[in-house]
């Protein structure tokens, strides 16, 4: 892992997603990957994030949307695009709060239950409102 590296899991959700969900999409996202250092989502679903960021120990950080319609993602979900027009909010949460030079180390992952997804990207800085 590069020196000072940032490991975003970037998350997208239904309304009403559990921590379990959640826990699920990040724990078949970070398979084989190294440690998460932050926690990503559009910042309208940053109160939904909390509970696991808590648990987690990790912070968290709100993508504005003109951030996450800046950026290109390789998943091009019918319901992503039809609710926020981005082929995948976990996999442009990611990469809008990885910052400029941030790659995704895979696809994204949906949670068992299909309530989340989550897609991690890795950077040396970290973009967007941490709280």
């Amino acid at each position: 892992m590069e020196h000072g590296a940032v490991i975003v899991a970037g998350f997208g959700f239904r309304v009403g997603v559990s921590l379990s969900s959640l826990r699920g999409a990040l724990a078949l996202a970070q398979h084989g990957r190294p440690p998460v250092t932050h926690l990503a989502t559009a910042q309208d679903k940053l109160t939904a994030l909390v509970p696991l960021a808590e648990a987690l120990g990790l912070p968290l950080a709100g993508v504005v949307p003109e951030a996450l319609l800046a950026v290109s993602t390789p998943t091009r979900s019918i319901v992503s695009l039809a609710a926020r027009d981005v082929g995948s909010v976990a996999e442009a949460s990611a990469l809008a709060a990885a910052g400029a030079g941030g790659r995704l180390l895979g696809p994204r992952h949906v949670s068992p239950d299909r309530m989340a997804t989550c897609a991690i990207a890795i950077s040396a800085h970290l973009q967007g409102t941490p709280t």
